[in-house]
C-alpha cells in the first residue's frame, strides 16, 4: 500500500516534515508493508520554506542581512540550482520574532531585509523567486524591499526619503532601477485583506507590532498617500487586490514593484511539489494540523489536500492535536483522529507530539485492518 503523508506543521511543536516522520514511524507499527510518499505542506509563514526545501530538492543558503531595524543579522534560504528556484521566508528577516517586546517600532521597522535576500538570489542567477508572507514586524507596504532592489524615493525637494513607515508621507516621486528585469516572482499568502480601509494592514494588523489608534491612523495616511504615488508614478493600482495588505503590506510591496503575482500558500506549495501526481499514486493520503477547526475551512492546507484527493477518489485521514466538532469538518475528511490519548496538559502534549501520532497512527493502521482485513497494509 503506498500512503502520502501531506501533514502541515503542528506549530511550536513539530515541523510539518517532523510530522510525517512521526507518522510514518507509527503506522509502520501497525503495518510494517506499507510504502510512504513524503510531501509535508504549508502555508506562507513558518516552514514554508523547509518544506519547499525538501520538494524542491534545495539546499540552504545563508548571508547577511538586516532585522527590521536595520541591525545586521544572519538569514538563509532556500536555493534549488537545477530550477534556479529560491524560496524565501520575508519573517526570517523581517519579522516579528525578531524584536524583543521592548523593541516594537511601527514607524520604523521595515522590509529592506527581505529586499537583500531576494538581491542575492538575484545575483545567484534565480529565475524563479517564492516568497513567504507572514509573520512580519513591518508596515512599511514593501518599500523597504524596493530600496533593497534599486527603487529610490525622493521628497518634493528631490533629497532621499528613508523607507520606513514615518517617511510614507513624505514621498513624491519613486525612481525605478533601470533597467527593471526581476525574475518571475511568486508570493504565499493567505490573508485576503486589502492594503487599505477597516480590513487593511494598519487597522488589522499594525496593533499586533506596538502600534496605538494614533499610529494606525498615522500609518493608514502613510500607506493611502503611497498608493496615490505608486499609481501616479508607476501607473499600477493592487491597493484594491486581497492580499495586498498581507504581512505589513509587502504583498502591495511585491505588485507594485517587482511585478509579482500573489497565491494560496497551500497552492502554491502543492503545485511546486507535484502534490496532485503524488495523491494520484497513493492508495490512502493522510494528513494533519496541530487544531482542526472553523480556521481549517478557511483555506488551510489539510483541507485543500482533502479537496485534491477526493476529487481523485481517495479516502483521506486527518490527524489532529485537537479537533473541533465542527460538522462542517467532518464534511471534509473520511476520517478524523485526534492524536492525544489520555487527559494531560497543553504543555506536556507539545512536548510529547512526535511519541502521540506515531502512537495515534499505529492505532489507525492496525483499525483500518481490524476493519477490512482484505485491504493490504
Amino acid at each position: 500500500m503506498k500512503i502520502l503523508l501531506a501533514p502541515d506543521k503542528f506549530k511550536g511543536a513539530l515541523s510539518a516534515p517532523r510530522v510525517a516522520e512521526a507518522i510514518a514511524a507509527g503506522w509502520t507499527l501497525g503495518a510494517p508493508q506499507a510504502e510512504f510518499i513524503h510531501s509535508p505542506i504549508a502555508d506562507g509563514g513558518e516552514g514554508f520554506c523547509e518544506v519547499l526545501k525538501n520538494s524542491l530538492g534545495g539546499e540552504w543558503i545563508e548571508t547577511p542581512s538586516v532585522d527590521p531595524l536595520g541591525r545586521p543579522i544572519l538569514c538563509r534560504y532556500v536555493w534549488a540550482p537545477k530550477t534556479r528556484t529560491a524560496a524565501i521566508e520575508m519573517s526570517d528577516a523581517s519579522g516579528l520574532w525578531r524584536l524583543h517586546p521592548s523593541e516594537l517600532a511601527p514607524e520604523k521597522a521595515n522590509t529592506f531585509g527581505t529586499g537583500l535576500l531576494i538581491r542575492d538570489a538575484i545575483q545567484r542567477g534565480a529565475a524563479r523567486i517564492l516568497v513567504g508572507l507572514g509573520g512580519s514586524a513591518t508596515t512599511d507596504a514593501g518599500i523597504g524591499m524596493a530600496a533593497a532592489l534599486g527603487y529610490r524615493f525622493l521628497a518634493k525637494d528631490g533629497s532621499p526619503v528613508e523607507p520606513v513607515p514615518a517617511e510614507l508621507h513624505r514621498i513624491d516621486k519613486i525612481h525605478a532601477p533601470s533597467p527593471v528585469s526581476f525574475p518571475e516572482i511568486i508570493a504565499a499568502c493567505d490573508v485576503e485583506n486589502p492594503l487599505l480601509g477597516s480590513r487593511g494592514t494598519a487597522a488589522v494588523f499594525a496593533p499586533q507590532k506596538g502600534a496605538d489608534s494614533k499610529m494606525v491612523h498615522f500609518l493608514e495616511n502613510g500607506l493611502e498617500h503611497l498608493s496615490d504615488k505608486v499609481t501616479q508614478e508607476l501607473g499600477t493600482q493592487f491597493r484594491n487586490i486581497p492580499g495586498a495588505g498581507a504581512a505589513g503590506g509587502i504583498g502591495y510591496g511585491l505588485l507594485s514593484f517587482l511585478n509579482a503575482r500573489l497565491e494560496p500558500g497551500f497552492e502554491l506549495i502543492a503545485n511546486a511539489s507535484g502534490l496532485r501526481e503524488r495523491i494520484a499514486a497513493a492508495d490512502i493520503v493522510i494528513t494533519a494540523e496541530g487544531r482542526i477547526d472553523s480556521q481549517t475551512l478557511e483555506g488551510k492546507g489539510p483541507v485543500g489536500v482533502a479537496q485534491w484527493a477526493h476529487a481523485l477518489g481517495k479516502k483521506v485521514i486527518a490527524f489532529g492535536g485537537s479537533i473541533s466538532t465542527d460538522p462542517q469538518l467532518a464534511c471534509q475528511f473520511d476520517a478524523l483522529v485526534p492524536i492525544v490519548d489520555h487527559p494531560m496538559e497543553l504543555a506536556d502534549a507539545m512536548k510529547q507530539t512526535a511519541k502521540l501520532l506515531e502512537r495515534a497512527a499505529a492505532r489507525t493502521a492496525r483499525l483500518i485492518h481490524l476493519l477490512n482485513p482484505s485491504f493490504s497494509l
